[in-house]
């Protein structure tokens, strides 16, 4: 709809996408700190196709997605910065938001389905590269300031740069700021929570990779399990195996079975259940492969101090050990002892010193790649809220890491009623981020938008299993210590017949 303005005997008829156009292109021009706008330009609804990247070569276009400002900035806070962030902006009902999302794993490029489901919702929504190009940690090597880059600054940088842009395009800041982030975003969550607290209203930290040097040892522990000797490799295809036997352990034992351990830190699972009697076979465990299956679960510890570097795997998480105990050892944590810690790309993690090399890892670049803080009194002071999420079925950071940091931050907060501010929720069955046989589709960003516009903490969070396009189950999530108990009467697959309460 045009809107028409009587100027004396002059009649001016106003065209508002062209003015929101005009607006958009206006932002090239606009000076940013340590910053240079390399494009801004409206974007037709459904005109949005993303580049191609990686196994997806060719994208579809986002046809479902309304109008919105895209501008790409080129963010420089140091002479070896090269950080990439784009920030898109609703052309019509924004809902005065924004929505600055983390990245996985080494990042390395802009997550644009964040960025079309920000927006579809109504935010302005910003993503980075976190400072370097590609999925790997090779950057780092002998460039501390990229590392910066990618453990803390690019996060800020993009949130400084993003809300000047918002407040450019829109002639109003945005009204909350949010940070959303899984796995190495979990990290850059807690981060930011803990070196820049004033930042943003709302966190959202899902599977925090926030003990980077510990877990990093963690997981190339189990590739040396497996990978002791030969006789020691458990062949993927006894994933299942294992996972059913944990199940027929652990399942029932919250009095419901439904092919979901829903505490799986009380399951006392041991796969000595599994060893042959005789040769190896399909149906069983050789001793050497128990043994590799024990440590897979067990927490890995100093073998000199006797004290727990990091939490181990817990049993439901069988199927995903792929990742972590698969004929090769996981690329991440590899990286980081190569790349960041050695400064050797030759480095063989079979020579491994869990007590010397993890002690270096810890003091690496003073320790920047871990974010473990649990002061977060600035935080919350300024009323910031925190929503912290984990798959008890997690095969990549061991769940037991976010039970950890979150009870770290209770006993150093024993004044504060921590739960007014910061809320843990556990998410049985689900693996890193998503996926498994838990109830792995929830909306996170909703229950936290809720908490901070209108004071109501998420005391359960609505979740659901999908299968085939369809929700077969519904579940709450229970914030921790509590967990979803089966009232005793109606279907197992509704979470009406659930309630949340400490076990």
């Amino acid at each position: 709809m045009r809107a028409v303005v009587l100027v004396g005997a002059l009649v001016v008829v106003l065209n508002p996408i062209a003015a929101i156009a005009a607006s958009c292109e206006g932002l090239s021009t606009l000076t940013l700190k340590n910053a240079t706008i390399e494009h801004a330009q409206v974007v037709g609804a459904g005109q949005f196709t993303p580049p191609a990247t990686g196994r997806n070569t060719a994208p579809a276009p986002y046809s479902d997605l309304s109008s919105f400002c895209r501008v790409a900035v080129t963010l420089k806070p140091t002479a070896d910065s090269n950080i990439q962030m784009e920030i898109w902006m609703p052309v019509a009902n924004w809902n005065g938001k924004f929505d600055a999302l983390g990245g996985q794993g080494w990042v390395g490029s802009i997550n644009y389905a964040g960025l079309r489901d920000g927006v579809a919702r109504g935010y302005a929504t910003a993503s980075n590269d976190s400072g370097h190009v590609g999925g790997t940690g090779r950057f780092a090597l002998d460039h501390p300031e990229q590392l910066i880059d990618f453990a803390y600054r690019s996060a800020h940088e993009m949130t400084a740069a993003g809300k000047t842009i918002i407040t450019a395009f829109y002639t109003t800041s945005a009204r909350r700021s949010y940070f959303d982030g899984c796995s190495t975003g979990g990290r850059m969550a807690l981060t930011e929570a803990q070196r820049f607290p004033n930042d943003f209203d709302g966190i959202i930290a899902g599977a925090p990779a926030n003990f980077s040097s510990h877990q990093a040892a963690q997981m190339l522990s189990v590739a040396r399990a497996v990978h002791a000797d030969d006789a020691s490799f458990i062949p993927p295809a006894k994933f299942p195996l294992i996972h059913a036997a944990a199940l027929q352990a652990c399942d029932a034992s919250d009095g419901l079975k439904d092919g979901v351990i829903s505490n799986p830190i009380e399951c006392s699972f041991d796969p000595k259940v599994l060893q042959c009697a005789g040769q190896d076979g399909p149906t069983c465990l050789t001793a050497p492969q128990v043994a590799a299956a024990r440590q897979i679960y067990a927490p890995l510890v100093n073998p000199r101090t006797k004290q727990t570097i990091f939490p181990g795997l817990l049993p439901g998480s069988e199927l995903g050990w792929g990742l972590l105990a698969g004929p090769q050892p996981q690329s991440f944590p590899l990286e980081i002892y190569q790349d960041i810690v050695f400064r050797n790309p030759d480095w063989n993690y079979l020579m491994f010193d869990f007590d010397k090399d993890v002690a270096r890892a810890e003091h690496a670049y003073d320790g920047i790649m871990d974010a473990i803080d649990p002061d977060l009194r600035p935080f919350f002071r300024h009323g910031g809220k925190l929503l912290q999420y984990h798959g008890w079925s997690d095969q990549a950071v061991a769940p037991k890491n976010s039970v950890n940091y979150y009870e770290s931050v209770v006993m150093k907060l024993s004044d504060m009623r921590v739960d007014d501010s910061y809320r843990l929720f556990m998410v049985p069955g689900m693996g890193h981020c998503t996926g498994g046989e838990g109830t792995s589709s929830f909306d996170m960003l909703a229950a936290l938008d809720r908490w901070v516009e209108d004071g109501h903490a998420p005391t359960s969070i609505a979740a659901a299993r999908k299968r085939n396009g369809a929700v077969d189950r519904t579940r709450p999530l229970c914030p921790y210590p509590q967990d979803a108990v089966y009232t005793g009467s109606g279907s197992s697959d509704d979470a009406a017949n659930f309630v949340c309460k400490a076990q």
